[in-house]
């Protein structure tokens, strides 16, 4: 339906119902009536004018309320009518959508498929922490009992090698000569103290495959608890592709030392010849490029584990791809797995000094550090297995979220998820 303008036509005055223009002076009146037969319908939209006198009125137009006729009293011509009086308004179309601004309900959009624990699009941080959460409740069994498994045996051979590492270095410091003229408690317990701080750093490295095994297996959980399925233990220990995973973790370990050995010797050969202040700004400057060269590093190599342990293909190739995948998100997945290590910092220390309080406590008592040492691990068995299961998880749905903003991995995913129904 079309308004009266938009037929091409003009638009007439309105007329007042004694038959005189809105616009004429008072009194003035209507001009005289010389056709004595039927009046001619008025124009579309306006009322019709009131018959002459002993003239049948003519039928109103289609749509027009009937008027009534005129009566003997005067008319004010001067009063405005009422605005668009007798002039229908066109309704909007059907269904067309509102003007903009005037809060009309927004677009409805089909809801993402969420087969498992992730919506199946690209994802945010809280989902992407949350999914973490919900990939541990999705299988407990493989999450936490493998990992706690795993890890007890691991912190158990690191415990023993400890102990035995420290007691070979107490032997060989013996009471260790302290240059002020402390007494000989004081040499015994500085020499103890730093058998077991080098006992712990010289075995602490030994962990990093055992946890490197540990992240590899659990990202096998987690990918499969993103298309709502579970997989069993058995199933993960099938796997062979976590020895690739233990070589790339050994590989990094290996060029972090090569850095850090190069930096030491660099210092220690410009002390040894006499440029101390060179040697202070070699550390300083060494140092400082040593931590923003790993963290680059570090964030660059982020989704090697998931693809190493998902695309199935060889070592090099999967390394350079995984290498790429980092291209454009390395801000955003710096920011994530930051937060992800603030966060099990704080879950690390809630658990941690606790077992340090103890584990003092404990050597006040009985007199002996070895109790100490296996109180500590116990504290790190908990807090390494709660750190080592998180952390897989929000790795593992980092690659699954870079996949799916590059490559449409959702669509692969849905159709696995469907096939798998």
């Amino acid at each position: 339906m079309t308004s009266p303008h938009d037929d091409g036509a003009p638009a007439t005055p309105w007329a007042s119902p004694a038959g005189t223009p809105s616009g004429a002076p008072d009194g003035d009146a209507a001009p005289p009536v010389t056709d004595r037969g039927p009046s001619a319908p008025p124009a579309w939209g306006q009322p019709p004018a009131p018959p002459a006198w002993g003239q049948p009125s003519a039928p109103p137009a289609s749509g027009q309320p009937p008027v009534p006729p005129a009566t003997d009293q005067p008319t004010t011509g001067g009063n405005p009518p009422p605005p668009g009086w007798g002039q229908p308004t066109a309704p909007p179309g059907w269904g067309a959508p509102p003007p903009p601004g005037t809060g009309g309900p927004a677009a409805w959009r089909m809801p993402a498929l969420q087969p498992g624990i992730i919506p199946l699009r690209p994802l945010g941080l809280g989902e992407i922490l949350d999914g973490a959460v919900r990939a541990v409740r999705a299988n407990p069994t493989v999450m936490f009992g493998l990992s706690a498994v795993v890890v007890t045996v691991a912190v158990a051979l690191q415990t023993l090698l400890q102990l035995y590492v420290s007691s070979l270095l107490g032997a060989a410091l013996g009471s260790f000569p302290l240059d002020d003229g402390s007494s000989a408690a004081d040499s015994a317990a500085v020499s103890e103290l730093l058998s077991v701080s080098g006992g712990q750093v010289v075995t602490t490295p030994l962990l990093v495959p055992v946890t490197s095994i540990l992240t590899g297996l659990l990202i096998v959980s987690v990918s499969r608890s993103v298309l709502g399925q579970k997989v069993a233990v058995r199933d993960v220990w099938r796997t062979r592709r976590v020895w690739s995973l233990v070589g790339f973790a050994l590989l990094q370990l290996l060029v972090s030392f090569l850095a850090v050995a190069a930096l030491v010797g660099a210092v220690v050969g410009l002390v040894a010849a006499g440029a101390n202040g060179a040697a202070v700004v070699v550390a300083l400057v060494g140092g400082l490029a040593l931590v923003v060269g790993g963290v680059w590093v570090t964030t660059r190599t982020l989704l090697v584990p998931p693809a190493l342990m998902l695309e199935g293909k060889r070592f090099w190739p999967t390394v350079v791809r995984a290498w790429r995948l980092t291209r454009g998100s390395f801000w955003r997945l710096l920011g994530i797995y930051l937060l992800a290590n603030l966060l099990i910092s704080v879950l690390m220390y809630l658990v941690l000094v606790p077992a340090g309080l103890i584990a003092g406590v404990v050597s006040v008592t009985s007199g002996s550090d070895d109790a100490s040492v296996l109180v500590s691990a116990l504290g790190q068995i908990v807090g390494l297995t709660l750190s080592t299961t998180f952390m897989a998880a929000v790795v593992a749905l980092l690659y699954v979220d870079v996949r799916i903003r590059r490559e449409g991995l959702d669509l692969e995913l849905a159709r696995a998820a469907a096939g798998g129904a």
